[in-house]
């Protein structure tokens, strides 16, 4: 009796997917988008088969036909020396290591495992106030300060899935470092930021933690990434929960506007000096911000990037609403290949809940009256590719307040310069150093001065 006829693969697809709603009428709408789902998976890892055996065919019949060589010449290419047997080898073995990189998550969906394995030995001078990298330079001095760590290590999980309704695709990330734990052997894992966000063709919607939406950029550093680096000298960085969504609108192929807008909660704190008695302040509130980005392409390798942002919400504190309002400007611009200058600017009052680092002077209450504080900052950094595996920043960020709204002994303005370098000791591997000083101006006792030394090995995974 003659063995029963088999449906080929693509035809046996087709057949399923044409006579499921029949067979599952009378399932529940989760089983039935259950078994959709493995269909149409299904129907994928069957078009990507039938891609790799036509080109299995295409290279057996590359490798099979005569080829035209001059008489006495018996050199071939290897392409055509190499028989099928050995062709297919080769194919198993690439697909062998690709799944051996491969991270899969339970829903089938690829994530991709990155961050680095960070070192840092540093040096700090006499007013460090006892901390690794200060922000603030201490008003006593104290005993240097000397150390190494590897709390600043960086997790991070990326992800992308397919396409979602109306043809978005969605992607997101979780990034996650050992800085919360400051004792030997207490270094708990801290989330930084994570995101979810879908993309269509010119717009997306995100939600998560992240960076303030008006003022996404920041110095490059290995010796200060447990915060964002110049903390508290012009970069306003306080990872904060946020929803927003972005427009994008080309001019043309090389020119254009991005426009974001969305809703963040920031971090509120107690108001500068000592609180009233009864002071109770509202730990989180809603702020609205926006930022808008002009940019063009001069080439592949050269573009202008320059923007504008604002930053608007309401402090709450015992029955007392205080404005804090805020403008920015950044830019990024790389004339020639090997330099680029970036930084950003703000201008406002009551910053105090977007991340100032030890410096709490957002605002101030008295009996029944409350006044935010009036603050200018912002930063710059030139890069200078030196060569392919060294790289030249050199910083400076400034935070100023104003002078009247304080009490002697406040901090008037934080100012720090400095730079670094990063030298690649190998593809994944940075070998880092960098010399900071950190200038902090305390109204009528002077200036205070620490300086930092660094030196960080990154290992990129």
């Amino acid at each position: 009796m003659p063995p029963p006829r088999m449906l080929p693969p693509g035809r046996l697809c087709t057949f399923a997917l044409l006579t499921a709603p029949f067979l599952l009428a009378a399932q529940s709408s989760p089983e039935i988008a259950g078994i959709v789902a493995r269909l149409d998976r299904l129907e994928q890892e069957n078009r990507a088969l039938s891609e790799q055996v036509r080109d299995l065919r295409a290279e057996l019949a590359a490798a099979r036909a005569p080829q035209a060589a001059a008489p006495g010449n018996s050199a071939t290419p290897a392409a055509v020396q190499a028989t099928p047997e050995e062709r297919l080898d080769i194919q198993e073995r690439r697909m062998d290591e690709q799944a051996q990189t491969k991270v899969e998550a339970s829903q089938r969906f690829p994530i991709r495992l990155t961050g680095m394995a960070l070192f840092n030995t540093f040096l700090d001078s006499s007013h460090s106030g006892g901390v690794d990298y200060p922000t603030v330079a201490a008003p006593s001095a104290s005993a240097g300060r000397a150390g190494a760590t590897m709390r600043q290590t960086l997790l991070g999980l990326e992800f992308r899935g397919p396409r979602s309704f109306l043809g978005g695709t969605v992607h997101g990330s979780v990034y996650m470092d050992f800085y919360q734990g400051a004792a030997p052997l207490d270094e708990w894992i801290r989330l930084r930021t994570g995101t979810i966000q879908v993309d269509w063709q010119t717009r997306s919607v995100m939600a998560g933690v992240d960076k303030p939406i008006f003022n996404p950029r920041e110095p490059n550093s290995l010796a200060q990434v447990g915060v964002a680096p110049l903390t508290g000298t012009g970069n306003l960085w306080l990872w904060l929960p946020q929803v927003r969504f972005e427009q994008d609108f080309a001019f043309s192929p090389s020119t254009g506007l991005r426009a974001r807008v969305g809703a963040v909660e920031t971090h509120e704190v107690n108001p500068y000096g000592p609180p009233p008695a009864n002071s109770q302040v509202e730990p989180v509130r809603p702020a609205l911000e926006g930022r808008f980005e002009a940019y063009h392409k001069l080439d592949d390798q050269r573009r202008l990037e320059l923007s504008v942002g604002f930053h608007t919400s309401t402090t709450h504190d015992s029955g007392l609403s205080v404005p804090s309002r805020l403008v920015s400007a950044d830019w990024f611009f790389n004339p020639w290949k090997r330099l680029e200058f970036s930084g950003a600017f703000f201008s406002g009052q009551n910053v105090a809940s977007l991340g100032t680092g030890a410096i709490n002077q957002g605002y101030y209450v008295q009996g029944n009256y409350a006044e935010s504080i009036n603050t200018l900052g912002g930063w710059g950094q030139f890069t200078i590719h030196a060569a392919p595996r060294l790289d030249f920043h050199l910083f400076t960020g400034q935070q100023d307040y104003e002078d009247q709204q304080l009490k002697q002994g406040s901090v008037g303005k934080n100012l720090m310069f400095g730079g670094n370098l990063y030298f690649r000791v190998a593809p994944n591997v940075l070998l880092g150093p960098e010399v900071t000083q950190l200038r902090t101006f305390y109204l009528g006792q002077g200036t205070r001065i620490n300086n930092h030394y660094d030196l960080a090995l990154a290992y990129l995974f």
